[in-house]
C-alpha cells in the first residue's frame, strides 16, 4: 500500500475541496455564524443555526489554523463563529441552546449536552489560536457545566420517568475521552490522567459487552446489559469512532493493553456491522439480532465510514495488524466511491442499503463542518505518519 499516495489524496480533498467549500459557501456574512443547510451545489436552502453545528465548525477552522497553517482567512472564519456563539449560543448562564435563527433568536432550550462539548472544544481552540483568555475562560465555564451535568445530561428537559428503567448512554463518556484530550493544553495533567483513567474504564468495561463482543448504546445504572431496545442498540459508527478516542488516550498513558484491545474491538465491530450483500456499515443494529426499532437501521451514513476509517489506521500505526490495511482498503473504496461527489465539491452523507444517495443535501441538522474535513485531516496525518515510520 503507497502510504504517501494516500496521504496526498486526503490532504488535498481536504485542502482544495472541502475545507474551500464550507470557507466560501457557509459563512452568513451579514449576520455571523454559518448557514449548515447547503444543498449539493452549497446554496442556503434554510437558515437556522445549530448551536453543535456552528460549534464544530469554529473547532474545526481553529484547529486548522493551530494544526495546519496559519492562514488569516481560517482564523477569521473561526473568529467571526465564535462572536456569534459568545454573542447568541447561551443564555448567558452558561445554558449552550440546541439551535437559532439565522440572527440568533433561540429556537430550542438548552436540552442537548452535545452542544455543551462542542461548545467547550470550540473555545478552546479558538483560545489557543488567537490568545484571547475570554475564549479559554469560556471553554473552562462550559466544560465545568459539562461535568456537573454527567450524571442527568438532559437535566430538566429528560422526558423518562424517573424511577422506572434508569439508563446510562453510551454518548457523553465517548465524546468525553475526545473532549479531554482536545483540551489537555487547559487541564491539570493529573487530572486529565484520573480522567483519562476512568473513562477508558467506563467505555471498555462498562458500555463493552463481552457477552456478545459489542459495545451497546445503553446499559442499566449500575453498569448492568438492559435486554430492551435501547440496551441492545449497538451503533457501529459510535463504537468505531469511540475506539480511536481511547486509542489517543491509551497511547497518552502508555496502556499498549488498552490499545491491542480498542483494536480488536474495531474489527469486531466492523465485521458484525459491515453489509456483506451491498457493502458499506449499517447505521443500526441489535446487537441480539433482533428488528431493530429505528426505521433507518439498514441506511449508511458518511461520518460512520470516515470515522471507520480513522480508527483502521490509528490501530495499524500502533499495533501493526496487517487485518486492518486489508479492512482499511475495502472501506476506503466503497467510501471514496459512494460519498464523494464527484461533480460538486464535499461530500454527500447519506445513502440506502443499496448504496444510492438518498439526500442530496451538503449539509442539514446534523451535517455540518465536521466529520469529512476531520476525518480527511486524521487519516492524511496518520498515513504521513505511517510513511515515516512513527
Amino acid at each position: 500500500m503507497d502510504f504517501i499516495k494516500l496521504a496526498t489524496q486526503y490532504k488535498e480533498e481536504l485542502l482544495t475541496n472541502v475545507v474551500a467549500f464550507w470557507l466560501n459557501k457557509s459563512q452568513d456574512l451579514e449576520y455571523g455564524g454559518y448557514f449548515s443547510c447547503l444543498d449539493r451545489k452549497g446554496n442556503v436552502y434554510d437558515t437556522d443555526k445549530f448551536v453543535w453545528l456552528q460549534a464544530r465548525q469554529v473547532w474545526l477552522f481553529s484547529m486548522l489554523y493551530n494544526r495546519v497553517a496559519q492562514k488569516s482567512e481560517w482564523l477569521e472564519c473561526a473568529r467571526q463563529g465564535g462572536e456569534f456563539l459568545k454573542k447568541y449560543g447561551h443564555d448567558g448562564n452558561g445554558n449552550w441552546y440546541f439551535s437559532l435563527t439565522r440572527e440568533g433568536k433561540p429556537l430550542i432550550q438548552p436540552y442537548n449536552i452535545f452542544s455543551y462539548t462542542f461548545a467547550a472544544m470550540a473555545f478552546a481552540q479558538l483560545g489557543l489560536a488567537t490568545g484571547n483568555d475570554e475564549y479559554t475562560d469560556l471553554a473552562l465555564k462550559t466544560y465545568d457545566q459539562i461535568l456537573e451535568r454527567q450524571e442527568n445530561p438532559k437535566g430538566r428537559y429528560n422526558k423518562s420517568v424517573a424511577g422506572t428503567r434508569k439508563l446510562k448512554n453510551f454518548a457523553l463518556p465517548m465524546i468525553m475521552c475526545n473532549l479531554n484530550f482536545e483540551m489537555e493544553h487547559l487541564l491539570d495533567k493529573d487530572f486529565i490522567d484520573e480522567s483519562a483513567g476512568k473513562l477508558i474504564d467506563e467505555v471498555m468495561n462498562v458500555f463493552y459487552r463481552p457477552e456478545v463482543g459489542l459495545i451497546v448504546e445503553n446499559v442499566n445504572y449500575d453498569g448492568s446489559f438492559s435486554n430492551t431496545f435501547d440496551g441492545r442498540l449497538l451503533n457501529p459508527g459510535h463504537a468505531i469512532e469511540a475506539m480511536w478516542f481511547v486509542m489517543d488516550l491509551a497511547e497518552r498513558l502508555n496502556r499498549k493493553d488498552i490499545i491491542d484491545k480498542a483494536q480488536s474491538i474495531t474489527l469486531q465491530t466492523l465485521k458484525h456491522g459491515w453489509d456483506q450483500e451491498f457493502g458499506g456499515i449499517y447505521y443500526f443494529m441489535d446487537v441480539k439480532n433482533h428488528p431493530p426499532q429505528q426505521l433507518e437501521w439498514d441506511m449508511k451514513l458518511w461520518w460512520v465510514h470516515l470515522e471507520t476509517l480513522i480508527s483502521l489506521l490509528k490501530g495499524y500505526r500502533l499495533t501493526g495488524a496487517k487485518e486492518n490495511l486489508e479492512w482499511f482498503k475495502m472501506v476506503h473504496e466503497y467510501t471514496w466511491s459512494h460519498f464523494k461527489d464527484s461533480m460538486y465539491p464535499e461530500w454527500f452523507g447519506y445513502l440506502n442499503r443499496r448504496g444510492e444517495v438518498t439526500h442530496f443535501l451538503k449539509g442539514g441538522k446534523w451535517k455540518g463542518c465536521f466529520h469529512v474535513p476531520r476525518g480527511l485531516f486524521q487519516c492524511w496525518q496518520i498515513l504521513e505518519r505511517i510513511s515515516l515510520g512513527e
